[in-house]
């Protein structure tokens, strides 16, 4: 049987038409994502993110309310895919290989990220994600040290890593300075930890 047309089945049951919204939804946000990573903040509007949806305009006006609102959106869904890909990283191949990880991803995007992360600072919606990219970041580490979120050790790291990224990133330095500093920025934070 159908669990759309037995609510037993299915508590929620979705329509086809709910499901095609959906999609839509999805793949303008997708759109405003890549807009980001490509052309930074400027780059996201509506027209912009429908031309690149293959959608018309209206629909991206009808699903995001403002510019705003599909920033803030493209934001959170490029913080929450970023920390996935660094804890997957970081349980592959731990934390000294973080540069590894910075070396080999896309500099675009991380630009896109940073961009948001520093126009976070006059924005309070986009200030509450960058928070989430920051506080993600911290438990990760916390996690893979085995200490709490609140000590320093753990906050220091991140810092020192975070500082790394954004020179290789916006400057593109060499990483192999950076290797030696993420080693030694290690070994000071698990001292004395089992």
């Amino acid at each position: 049987m159908n669990p759309h047309l037995n609510p037993h089945l299915n508590p929620h049951p979705t329509t086809p038409s709910q499901e095609r919204s959906r999609r839509r939804r999805a793949t303008l946000l997708g759109a405003a994502v890549t807009l980001l990573t490509e052309g930074g903040f400027n780059a996201v509007t509506h027209r912009a993110v429908a031309q690149r949806a293959h959608l018309p305009l209206a629909a991206t006006t009808y699903y995001f309310a403002s510019r705003d609102q599909l920033l803030a959106e493209a934001f959170a869904q490029l913080v929450e895919t970023e920390l996935a890909t660094t804890r997957d990283w970081i349980t592959q191949h731990g934390l000294t290989a973080l540069t590894d990880q910075v070396a080999t991803a896309d500099r675009t995007r991380q630009l896109g990220l940073w961009e948001l992360y520093v126009h976070a600072g006059r924005d309070p919606v986009l200030q509450h994600i960058a928070r989430r990219w920051t506080d993600g970041c911290v438990r990760l580490v916390a996690e893979t040290l085995a200490l709490p979120e609140t000590d320093p050790r753990v906050r220091l790291l991140y810092t020192t890593v975070c500082t790394l990224w954004l020179e290789h990133v916006v400057e593109q330095r060499p990483l192999d300075q950076a290797r030696a500093l993420l080693t030694r920025a290690l070994a000071h934070a698990t001292e004395g930890t089992p």
